[in-house]
């Protein structure tokens, strides 16, 4: 059976989608850090993203324990540090997933 160039391409722009929203999150937990407490209206100035993505970022983070929603705007829970600390440790885990994914087919 012979897979198209297409439907390849569709499974790596699915892990790439994946691999940028990660990167959002990160990055808005890390602004949130910085500037807090802040509101979506501000995160999505800061950070140059709709607002309707800084919402789904921030409600999945709230959902994990991250973030803590208050009447000023959103904070980091006492979670942010730990997380932080091993996201590194989880992203050096996909790097090396996907070292042996392509050492695999050489």
């Amino acid at each position: 059976m012979r897979v198209t160039v297409s439907a390849e391409m569709s499974i790596f722009d699915r892990a790439f989608e994946e691999i940028e929203l990660i990167g959002r999150h990160i990055e808005m937990l890390r602004v949130t850090k910085e500037m807090q407490p802040i509101g979506i209206i501000r995160l999505s100035e800061v950070m140059g993203i709709p607002k309707h993505k800084v919402r789904y970022s921030l409600r999945l983070l709230e959902k994990e324990g991250l973030i803590i929603a208050t009447n000023d705007g959103a904070r980091v829970s006492d979670k942010y540090d730990e997380f932080i600390g091993s996201a590194a440790d989880r992203l050096e885990d996909l790097i090396e997933r996907i070292n042996a994914i392509r050492q695999a087919d050489r």
